[in-house]
């Protein structure tokens, strides 16, 4: 194999496949990065058993071939190489080496048998359908903060993307939650995704379809199955497994009688949050909101450290009420919010809280209150 590729094309690519590679595995082949180059096309691999990333990129290929390389060592000598270099990847098969080289840089970098590198098996996907990038980055991107890392509730790691029934018809929806607040976050139905059967997609492919999303005219073709779940760009196709397990019943715990409406900013109760929580430096610590005729106290008492308040201006007028929450995960959830105004609807001091965008139903979000 003998391929000569931009610096910073290559960069792109191996970055997106060494993300994938575990650091800690005990099969040397999972630490490395599977090069294949054919026509005038070269293509990066990398999994780690359960995701599988290929990032294909155009080059100048000289020789077609393949081989596999560590992943994270390529990674860094082309990110410390000079930028707008030309890189010249050479592999002989026979001595066991990959040459790297860029102007007068030169490294060898050890190789193994691309025979040894783990393909992930095709699934038949009973559903495909392709969706705009923008409508999957905010279904996921507000629904990820909610999940949980607690592996014994292991089908509560992931997003849980599933067709279902809202007010104006059948919609796409996404939901995490980790027992202690829960985003559900509905978008259009896609044309033809109509019998996709809901899958719980893993934190980590969470993490890495991010990259697929960054373009927001780009259209991403879903595949999903029982078992797996593929997104793909001609550049790109990002498979995963699937999360084993069941869902549970979230609609369960979502209030429906919540009628105290407060509100408010939501960046200036985001940063009001974040004011008064400075005093604590307890991990749980609790924000206590007493609401009042058009207005809301915000105010932190941690005994060994201090005390905080703070007043704002808001919309409410229903009866008194005292409530405490978690500060991380009222700052979490007002950080969804795009538009000016969160609304919060509150039923008593004990009671989950319900949290929406203005009037739009399409993103709803629960956060379970806290004793002060």
């Amino acid at each position: 194999m003998k391929i000569s590729i931009e610096r910073g094309t290559l960069l792109r690519a191996v970055g997106q496949a060494q993300s994938v590679v575990e650091r800690r595995n005990t099969i040397p082949i999972l630490a490395n990065v599977l090069i294949e180059a054919e026509g005038d096309t070269v293509s990066f691999r990398a999994t780690d058993l359960d995701i599988e990333v290929i990032y294909r990129v155009p080059a100048q290929v000289l020789r077609a071939g393949a081989t596999t390389v560590g992943a994270v060592t390529f990674h860094e000598i082309v990110r410390k190489l000079p930028d707008g270099a030309l890189v010249e990847l050479t592999d002989d098969g026979a001595s066991g080496r990959l040459t790297v080289q860029a102007g007068r840089s030169h490294f060898q970098l050890a190789t193994l048998p691309k025979e040894d590198f783990p393909v992930m098996a095709s699934s038949e996907y009973s559903c495909n359908f392709s969706a705009p990038a923008p409508l999957l980055r905010r279904l996921f991107d507000k629904s990820k903060f909610a999940i949980s890392n607690e592996e014994t509730r292991y089908y509560l790691n992931g997003v849980y993307m599933h067709v279902t029934d809202a007010e104006d018809g059948k919609v796409l929806r996404c939901v995490a939650t980790d027992g202690h607040r829960l985003a559900r976050i509905d978008a259009e139905l896609p044309k033809g995704a109509g019998d996709m059967p809901g899958v719980i997609v893993p934190k980590k492919t969470v993490g890495e379809l991010r990259k697929l999303l960054e373009d927001d005219e780009a259209k991403i073709a879903v595949s999903v199955s029982e078992t797996k779940v593929r997104f793909a760009t001609p550049e790109i196709t990002l498979t995963s497994k699937v999360i084993d397990g069941t869902f549970p019943d979230y609609s369960r715990v979502i209030p429906t009688g919540n009628t105290r409406r407060l509100e408010v900013d939501a960046a200036e109760f985001a940063q009001a949050v974040d004011r008064v929580a400075t005093v604590s430096s307890e991990r749980s610590r609790a924000v206590k909101m007493q609401l009042d005729e058009d207005r809301l106290i915000l105010s932190v008492n941690a005994p060994d450290s201090g005390a905080a308040e703070e007043e704002l201006a808001v919309a409410y007028g229903d009866e008194k009420l005292e409530i405490g929450f978690n500060a991380k995960y009222l700052l979490e959830i007002a950080s969804q919010v795009d538009r000016e105004n969160a609304v919060f609807l509150f039923n008593s001091a004990g009671d989950p809280t319900l949290m929406r965008e203005g009037n739009d139903t399409s993103a709803v979000y629960v956060v379970m209150p806290m004793r002060v």
